[in-house]
C-alpha cells in the first residue's frame, strides 16, 4: 500500500500540485540534477564554472554592490577568468550584508524576493533574500541527496524535529497536518524531548512505522542512548538522515545499534539548504557541485585536500540577491579520494564545525541546542545571544540588545522556554554591550559547562 502511495504521490498527485496548480518547476530541476550527478568531474567542474560565469556577468550588470566593490577594488567582471581568480575575491560575512543588505538586491528583481532568516547558530541571525526559482532548485537538490538515503518523495518518514515556537494560527496548523499527511510524513516535536517522554517517542515509531527516519543528529542520539540503556526496540526503518549538528562516529554507532538501520549523514544550511550528503557508500558528504560552489578557505587561500578549512559557499542559481563567497561560520575537512557510487559530485571527508552543546534540568530534560537560535531569530531586537548552563537549575542568557527590544521581547522568550523547561531552571538575563568570540573567531550559542 505504501509503495503504491508513493508511486501516485511522484508521478500524478505531487507533479498536479507544482506544475498544475503552483506553476512551479521543481520536477524539471529534479530532473536535471539527476542526470548531472553522473557527469565526470571535469564536464561537472566546466558546467559549475558556466554558472557561475553567467552568475558573475549578472552581479556586474544588475547588482549596486558587486558593481561598487569591485570598481573600490580595481576588479572587472573580465579579469575573473577561472576559479582561482574567483577564490581572490573577499569573503562576505553576515555584518558586511547587514550594512549594505539593499545593495545585493539585483535592481530587476529586488520586487520579486522571497526572504528567510537564518537561526542564528553562530549567535546573529542574518535576514537573506532568494528568488522563487532558486528555492525550487533548493528543494530539487534536497529531494536528490536525501534520495540517496531512500527518503525518495512521497516515503513514509518520521522527522525528531524542532516544533514551531510561538502561537501558530489554527490555519497554519491545518495547512501543516495537510502537506505532511501528503508527503507521508510524521513530525516529532523534539523541543519536548525529556526522559519523561522517550518512550512516548518510541511508541510512536512503533504505530507510524516509517520507511525513514529524519532527524537532529542530538535527537537521534540521545534517544538511542535511552533504547540502548532501557533495552527497548523499536520498528527498524531502512535509513536514518541525521541533520542539523557534526555526526561522529560514536553517535552513529549508538544510532545503527539502537535502531537496526544505516546512518546517512547530510550537511547544509538555512541560507542554501543542502550543501552535501552521504550516497549509499557512506565514503563522504558529496558537494551539490552543480547547485552550488563550496570553497574550504584558509589563511592564505584554498586548503589542500585532506585539510580543513573554513566553508565559503556561492549559489549559483539565486540572482534575486546573489551572495558570492559568503562564509557561514563552519569548519570542513576536504576528502583526498572518490567514492565507488560513480557520481562526479566532490566529497568532503568531514564536517567539523556544527556543534551546539545540549542544555540538561534536574528533573531529566534534555534540550537541544538548535532551540535557542530556533526560537530567538525571530524576537525583535536581539542582536546576537549566548546561553550559558553552570548549574542544572540555572541558564544565563546574554543577549545584545537594539532598540527594538521591549518588555514583550522579553515575556515573548520567558514564555518559549517555560514551554520546554517549565520550572525546572532558573533564567537569569544579562544585556552586555558585546559578547566575546572564540579564538577560532566563532560565537559559541549555546555552552554547557556540566
Amino acid at each position: 500500500m505504501n509503495t503504491l502511495y508513493e508511486h501516485a504521490f511522484r508521478h500524478v498527485l505531487f507533479p498536479a500540485y507544482e506544475k498544475g496548480l503552483r506553476r512551479r518547476h521543481t520536477l524539471d530541476y529534479m530532473k536535471r540534477y539527476e542526470a548531472d550527478q553522473w557527469l565526470d568531474p571535469e564536464r561537472l567542474a566546466a558546467l559549475q564554472w558556466e554558472r557561475l560565469r553567467r552568475l558573475l556577468e549578472h552581479c556586474a550588470q544588475e547588482v549596486p554592490y558587486y558593481r561598487r566593490r569591485w570598481r573600490e577594488l580595481g576588479i572587472q567582471v573580465g579579469d575573473l577568468r577561472n576559479l582561482a581568480d574567483f577564490s581572490a575575491l573577499p569573503v562576505l560575512d553576515k555584518a558586511e550584508i547587514r550594512a549594505h543588505f539593499d545593495e545585493f538586491k539585483a535592481d530587476s528583481l529586488k520586487n520579486q524576493l522571497l526572504y528567510k532568516a537564518t537561526g542564528g547558530s553562530t549567535g546573529e541571525p542574518l535576514r537573506f533574500g532568494y528568488t522563487r526559482e532558486s528555492n525550487d532548485r533548493r528543494i530539487a537538490v534536497m529531494w536528490r541527496g536525501y534520495g540517496w538515503a531512500g527518503a525518495r518523495m512521497g516515503r513514509r518518514t518520521l522527522f525528531l524535529w524542532g516544533g514551531s515556537v510561538g502561537e501558530p494560527t489554527r490555519a497554519h496548523r491545518m495547512k501543516d497536518r495537510i502537506y505532511n499527511a501528503a508527503f507521508g510524513r510524521r513530525m516529532l516535536n523534539t523541543f519536548r524531548m525529556s526522559e519523561s517522554t522517550m518512550s512516548d517517542f518510541a511508541d510512536q515509531i512503533d504505530r507510524y512505522r516509517p520507511a525513514v527516519l529524519v532527524g537532529y543528529v542530538g535527537a537521534l542520539y540521545r534517544l538511542a542512548e535511552w533504547l540502548i540503556a532501557t533495552g527497548r526496540r523499536v520498528y527498524a526503518p531502512e535509513s536514518i538522515i541525521a541533520a542539523a549538528e557534526t555526526l561522529h562516529d560514536f553517535q552513529r554507532d549508538a544510532m545503527e545499534e539502537a535502531f537496526g538501520a544505516p546512518v546517512f549523514n547530510t550537511y547544509g544550511c538555512r541560507e542554501f539548504m543542502l550543501i552535501a550528503a552521504e550516497c549509499e557508500h557512506h565514503s563522504g558528504l558529496h558537494i551539490n557541485a552543480d547547485h552550488l560552489l563550496v570553497e574550504l578557505a584558509g589563511t592564505h587561500g584554498p586548503v589542500p585536500p585532506g585539510q580543513t578549512g573554513t566553508v565559503v559557499v556561492t549559489d549559483l542559481s539565486n540572482y534575486g540577491m546573489p551572495l558570492l563567497r559568503y562564509g557561514n561560520g563552519d569548519m570542513a575537512t576536504s576528502c583526498t579520494q572518490g567514492c565507488p557510487c560513480g557520481r562526479g559530485l566532490p566529497l568532503l571527508a568531514r564536517v567539523d564545525g556544527r556543534i551546539l552543546d545540549v542544555i540538561r534540568t534536574a528533573d531529566g530534560r534534555v534540550l537541544p541546542g538548535e532551540f535557542f537560535p530556533h526560537m530567538l531569530k525571530d524576537v525583535p531586537g536581539v542582536t546576537r545571544f549566548q546561553l550559558v548552563q553552570k548549574r542544572l537549575d540555572r541558564l544565563d542568557l546574554a543577549i545584545v540588545r537594539n532598540a527594538a527590544f521591549n518588555d514583550a521581547s522579553l515575556a515573548y522568550i520567558q514564555r518559549e522556554i517555560d514551554k520546554v523547561l517549565g520550572q525546572s531552571v532558573e533564567l537569569h538575563y544579562h544585556f552586555p554591550d558585546d559578547i566575546p568570540l572564540t579564538r577560532s573567531g566563532k560565537l559559541r550559542v549555546t555552552i554547557s559547562e556540566l
